[in-house]
């Protein structure tokens, strides 16, 4: 561990500057204490003393890079999380997509996969996800490849068997996987209607229209501008009547479109667009 003191301000404008002018990808909007504290703790694991020597890597060794990305963008996620957002989302919003003849869903910032995994299975169960396409995208293309794979630890899978069965879930969760040794491979019907691919919130446009866009726990690492953008952003992704869920801590208050989104669960954080 190095005898590195804190990085000012400044400092860390100038490791997101090379960042954004090297590779492209701008953190400047990220909420202050958590980016410091992520790109600290970089320092720490690789035993990076200096911001001078932390920019030369982040310069000069893509690899480096890479390594770095991943670990700053690495969020914690888990199967069935908040099991009550689950619950909501089966009793109120499937039923809903029931009507549509096929159904587009944006899984933004979707991580290592869990999260959209288990909305594969609630799709299932409602009789929906053949006429489903999920699109899962995240900033990190380390995540993206893991999620691809389908594949989650089975101590994690044993965890998550309580989550499920809290959100109402409808048959035996190990059904939905094949274990061998440490590992638990998703079933690929329940994985063969999902697209990974990366999409960067910061930069990257609308792609589709969705009926249902999920994003959740990754708008609290933005700073308010950023949210209010991508607020803006999954807005505009959504079809008419179409619905937005966010994370039991994230909120609309302080954004535009606050105003254009009726509240179909307060508590789960579901949320639908007026017309």
């Amino acid at each position: 561990m190095g005898e590195r003191e804190d990085i000012t301000n400044e400092e860390l404008d100038e490791v997101l500057d090379v960042i954004r002018l090297t590779y492209g990808y701008d953190f400047s909007n990220y909420a202050r204490t958590s980016i410091k504290r992520r790109v600290m703790r970089c320092m720490d694991v690789a035993k990076v003393k200096s911001v001078y020597d932390l920019k030369y890597l982040l310069m000069n060794e893509k690899e480096f890079f890479e390594w770095f990305l991943q670990t700053l963008t690495v969020n914690v996620t888990e199967m069935f999380r908040d099991p009550q957002f689950y619950r909501a989302l089966s009793e109120k919003v499937l039923p809903k997509l029931a009507s549509y003849p096929i159904i587009k869903i944006w899984h933004a910032g979707c991580s290592t996969g869990e999260e959209v995994f288990s909305m594969a299975i609630l799709l299932h169960e409602a009789g929906l996800l053949e006429r489903t396409r999920i699109y899962a995208t995240d900033i990190n293309p380390a995540n993206l490849e893991k999620a691809r794979t389908g594949i989650i630890s089975v101590q994690n899978m044993r965890d998550y068997t309580s989550n499920y069965i809290q959100s109402g879930g409808k048959q035996d969760f190990s059904d939905y996987y094949t274990a061998r040794y440490d590992n638990a491979l998703i079933n690929k019907e329940l994985r063969k209607n999902i697209v990974f691919s990366q999409h960067n919130l910061v930069t990257d446009q609308v792609f589709n229209e969705f009926q249902l866009v999920c994003c959740r726990n990754v708008l609290i690492y933005f700073n308010r501008v950023l949210q209010n953008e991508v607020f803006k952003l999954f807005y505009d992704s959504l079809s008419p009547l179409g619905y937005l869920a966010i994370g039991m801590k994230e909120s609309l208050l302080f954004t535009d479109v606050r105003n254009e989104l009726d509240v179909i669960s307060s508590t789960a954080k579901i949320y639908r667009r007026k017309r």
